[in-house]
């Protein structure tokens, strides 16, 4: 099993117990070239497309930004899986979920809060890297940039934000919360995928001894009901 598929293995009973039932309209936004959750929602008799410049191929995909599909009608779900991150205008692509979403519709978010990612954070993570391969993983990268960089973590960090422009954490749930009713919202493991020999378990571990920051934001909120019109 490679990272991807173990990260999007253990997201899954968030995802499907966030969702409403079955058979639910549902647009899964930034799906990957795995396919995202698709599989799996629609194995559970979700009717559901993947939105993604890089999906795979087939009738359940679209190879295209989320900004321009062209929905033939409002949505019952929609899910975000660690893309909402890398947007250049969240604000807008928030507006457009809203926009998609039936009134009481449900928005459901897998997020990293980059913020939270500190030194003792990274240190903890590189010490359980799995040995060095052809195609490193984020974390392998990530690493090895900063030991090039030759500055101190916090320096690093700093102009990988400038250069890469992601969005934190805490500024994604605010935007969220400035539209959506909130339903559920935790901080907790991120990193486990890609270590060597470590569960979701001992990163939760980890985090509840104080040694490492919770990265990983599990967020599920609602679009509110239109305003009654006097």
């Amino acid at each position: 099993m490679t990272p991807d598929e173990r990260w999007l293995a253990v997201q899954w009973p968030f995802v499907r117990d966030s969702l409403p039932m079955v058979p639910a309209l549902v647009v899964e936004i930034g799906c990957g070239p795995l396919g995202g959750f698709v599989p799996m929602m629609a194995a559970a008799g979700y009717q559901v497309t993947g939105i993604d410049p890089e999906a795979p191929r087939g009738p359940a995909y679209r190879q295209l930004e989320f900004e321009r599909y062209e929905l033939a009608g409002a949505v019952d779900a929609i899910v975000a899986c660690t893309s909402l991150h890398h947007l250049a205008d969240l604000g807008d692509v928030l507006g457009l979920v809203e926009a998609a979403l039936v009134p009481g519709g449900v928005l459901v978010v897998v997020e990293w809060a980059r913020e939270r990612f500190d030194e003792a954070t990274a240190r903890w993570c590189f010490d359980r890297l799995p040995p060095p391969a052809d195609d490193p993983g984020w974390l392998q990268r990530r690493q090895a940039h900063w030991l090039e960089s030759g500055q101190s973590w916090d320096d690093f960090q700093r102009s990988r934000e400038h250069e890469q422009g992601l969005h934190a954490g805490q500024d994604i749930l605010a935007a969220l919360n400035a539209r959506f009713e909130s339903q559920t919202v935790s901080y907790g493991p991120y990193f486990f995928p890609e270590l060597a020999g470590t569960t979701k378990a001992d990163e939760q571990a980890a985090i509840d001894s104080g040694l490492i920051q919770a990265n990983g934001i599990q967020y599920a909120g609602r679009r509110r009901a239109a305003a009654a019109t006097p």
